[in-house]
């Protein structure tokens, strides 16, 4: 692509330092200020700019040191380009790897973002998006929060599970989620189960063991209430998961497998089980939910049902910002249905002939 004629000028600010202005920047590529500011400002518009043209505008603005004026164009299109996302916490499991989706498209689109967490607590899940909307964001992200009111912003909710005016809900097929998982250990001979059921405050506990009750009298299995336990606490920890298996292993109950609320729990409860001396999978087979980064590492690794975390994040990014080019009041989706895998690891095996005491 030719330069223009302000390439002796485009050479001393080069080596200066000195930042440009985007006239300069669109004289020096020899394009129209229309097309680089598309391209510089993450525009859908750019798309219809050949890709490698869009690769030169981006290299000349980092040699030319160009920043684009975000502030100027909120002014000038009245418009923040700012959206808030809000999570129960940031942890290396469910919220980071949803968040990780969200931050990769959002920053794809030339789009800052707020992130709070409220730890579970029902002020702040209440007053948070409340909060967001004063600082003018365009939209909002609600990621494992349960979303009563209706936001005066278009709002995407990820494991939302309740219909709310204005909101998207991203949700995970869990019926699809428990059959694969239920119908893997009875393949395998399991018919003594044990169960990890999420916190009372977690978007998903609810739907998901109805789901796995639901795919166990499917499957003919009966679920014995002295092997059911509940995560208890605010945290993500496998603290958690580790005292609900301590108290399974109590109740005296044989079983030979065990399906956990998520990774994090199932890996709190293989620790409790090699402490009371059971093998992992000889002894007792175990499954964990989500599919989080360590899930493959561990030892054994863990088979799991994988939710598409990092998909889910971008989904929720993308449709938000639909939401907003799109009218007021145009139609929206009011759910968005993912669908599950089975990721089948060392942590699950044939059931012994004898379950342990």
């Amino acid at each position: 692509m030719p330069r223009s004629k302000s390439s002796a000028t485009w050479n001393v600010r080069k080596a200066s330092g000195q930042s440009v202005s985007l006239k300069f920047l669109a004289e020096h590529l020899g394009l129209s200020q229309a097309a680089v500011s598309l391209v510089i400002n993450h525009s859908p518009g750019a798309k219809s700019i050949p890709h490698r043209t869009q690769e030169l505008i981006r290299q000349a603005a980092r040699e030319l040191n160009y920043r684009p004026n975000h502030l100027a164009r909120s002014l000038r299109q009245q418009r923040s380009y700012t959206i808030g996302v809000v999570v129960p916490e940031i942890s290396e499991g469910y919220a980071a790897l949803v968040m990780s989706g969200i931050e990769d498209h959002l920053l794809q689109e030339g789009y800052f973002y707020f992130v709070v967490s409220h730890r579970h607590r029902d002020e702040l899940i209440a007053e948070y998006p409340l909060l967001l909307q004063q600082r003018a964001v365009e939209g909002l992200i609600a990621v494992d929060t349960a979303i009563t009111g209706a936001a005066q912003v278009p709002l995407v909710a990820v494991s939302g599970h309740r219909e709310v005016p204005g909101v998207t809900n991203i949700v995970l097929d869990h019926a699809r989620a428990a059959a694969i998982a239920m119908e893997h250990l009875t393949k395998l001979g399991h018919r003594e189960m044990a169960f990890i059921k999420g916190q009372e405050f977690s978007s998903d506990t609810a739907i998901r063991w109805e789901s796995v009750r639901s795919a166990a009298e499917a499957l003919g299995v009966r679920i014995n209430h002295r092997l059911v336990g509940q995560l208890e606490g605010e945290s993500s920890s496998p603290a958690l998961g580790y005292e609900v298996a301590r108290k399974l292993l109590a109740s005296g109950e044989p079983f030979t497998a065990l399906f956990a609320f998520n990774d994090i729990s199932a890996i709190g409860a293989i620790q409790a089980l090699r402490e009371a001396g059971r093998r992992i999978p000889e002894d007792v087979s175990v499954v964990g939910f989500d599919d989080i980064q360590s899930a493959a590492f561990q030892n054994p690794a863990l088979t799991t049902v994988r939710q598409p975390l990092r998909g889910m994040g971008l989904l929720a990014a993308e449709t938000l910002l639909q939401r907003i080019a799109a009218p007021p009041q145009a139609p929206y989706p009011k759910e968005i249905v993912v669908q599950p895998e089975l990721i089948i690891r060392a942590s699950t095996a044939p059931a012994p002939k004898q379950p342990r005491m």
